[in-house]
């Protein structure tokens, strides 16, 4: 009868990058959703994904650089939207 885990031969790499993986698609998402509503709080998400998916070596690197590609359009939007408008808001 065996009362512990048998041992492994280390920590397994594939969580890590899959998560980042994971981040990279979130990013992308978010940032192209950002484009259409709420850019000031999905731009910097966005961001901030691509930027610790990029940092953990994702497979999905293209990805990741759209994602923060559109997260840096969201917040030019919502800043070019704020000198049309006049206002601290948006709206069109």
């Amino acid at each position: 009868m065996q009362l512990t885990a048998p041992a492994t031969s280390g920590p397994d790499p594939r969580p890590r990058t899959r998560d980042a993986d994971g981040m990279a698609v979130a990013s992308f998402i978010l940032g192209l959703l950002g484009l259409l509503v709420l850019n000031l709080f999905l731009g910097p998400i966005a961001i901030a994904l691509a930027a610790v998916s990029l940092w953990r070596g994702t497979a999905r690197r293209g990805r990741a650089c759209l994602g923060l590609a559109l997260g840096i359009a969201d917040l030019a939007v919502l800043v070019a939207a704020m000198e049309m408008s006049h206002t601290v808001s948006w709206s069109l």
